[in-house]
């Protein structure tokens, strides 16, 4: 059987311990899997300020990959994946997951089953679909408030995060695409790729605490709304027109059947009519142009960044363990 490569990349934000332990795992768990021969990537989410991930590079079949400057975990996720586009082959396996333990790499071998067929497409995407998660109980209610947003806005049902595989393909051609410079989890699933759903349970921790803040979760949902700014704009849109043409169409039913004199009503009702009619498409049209702006705001490329790619092209193949 020829052997595939499988590239296991994870953003790393002070958390050696565990992604040192990530690495015992995901081995083991691909251990009876024949044919892939295993290649680790650690990518410095912090840019350099943590000393204890320069220990990996040391370690057998380890590339460790440094941002020039912090650029937050997405981000950070992209950065390196288009690094490393420079080292992959479009028949090697991608899987991105989190350093902590909560993407489970005992799920390795359902994740990749999919390209095991010889009928699988380049542009298939395989994530992991979240079942059953250990938080508290008020993290559960925001998140399913955030998922029930999402949907209404969106159209899309989210239950997935980083834990992802797909060939190096669409590591060397779609992740170029801006939309992976706003948000990747949300990304993979906004651009009409073939993705498939693997159920896997939420993992606990290895070790230490999470350092994500609920500004930082609030900050991550918005970014995850980004890539689907179209829909989100087109949805709000609609609603607008709606409520305007609503409002129009009951405040001239009033009107004319006051004027005919088969109705008579107080004044009130219609100034309240139309006051409410004008505040409902204020308030869709501020949505609207509100999250434009935020788009705008938070989308640094990070196409300029590639420009050094080049340059450091020839060591990063030097370094491939």
């Amino acid at each position: 059987m020829p052997t595939e490569t499988v590239w296991l990349v994870s953003p790393v934000y002070f958390d050696v311990e565990s992604y040192t332990r990530l690495r015992d795992n995901a081995r083991a768990a691909l251990a009876g899997e024949p044919g892939l021969d295993l290649r680790l990537v650690a990518i410095d989410d912090t840019a350099g300020a943590d000393r204890d991930i320069r220990g990996l590079e040391s370690l057998p079949g380890q590339l460790v990959i440094t941002p020039p400057f912090p650029l937050g975990h997405q981000r950070t996720l992209v950065f390196g994946l288009r690094r490393l586009s420079t080292m992959v082959a479009e028949r090697d396996l991608i899987v991105t997951l989190d350093a902590d333990g909560e993407d489970k790499p005992e799920d390795l071998p359902r994740l990749l089953a999919p390209f095991r067929q010889p009928d699988a497409s380049l542009r298939t995407v395989v994530v992991a679909a979240r079942t059953r998660r250990r938080e508290s109980p008020s993290f559960k209610v925001f998140y399913l408030l955030f998922k029930t947003l999402f949907q209404l806005l969106t159209g899309t049902i989210i239950r997935s995060g980083n834990y992802a595989a797909y060939r190096g393909w669409l590591t060397r051609n779609v992740l170029f695409h801006p939309h992976f410079d706003l948000s990747y989890s949300s990304s993979l699933l906004s651009l009409g790729l073939n993705v498939q759903r693997v159920p896997c349970e939420r993992g606990l921790r290895y070790a230490g605490a999470s350092k994500m803040t609920y500004v930082k979760l609030i900050q991550h949902g918005l970014r995850m709304l980004m890539p689907f700014a179209d829909r989100i704009a087109t949805r709000g849109l609609l609603i607008f027109s709606g409520l305007l043409g609503l409002g129009l169409v009951g405040g001239a039913a009033l009107l004319g059947l006051q004027i005919s004199g088969k109705f008579s009503s107080p004044g009130w009702v219609i100034y309240t009519l139309c006051t409410g009619t004008l505040l409902c498409a204020l308030a869709a049209a501020c949505m609207v142009i509100v999250f434009a702006l935020f788009v705008q705001a938070q989308s640094l490329s990070l196409a300029r960044l590639d420009i050094g790619l080049r340059a450091t092209e020839t060591e990063d193949r030097r370094q491939t363990p």
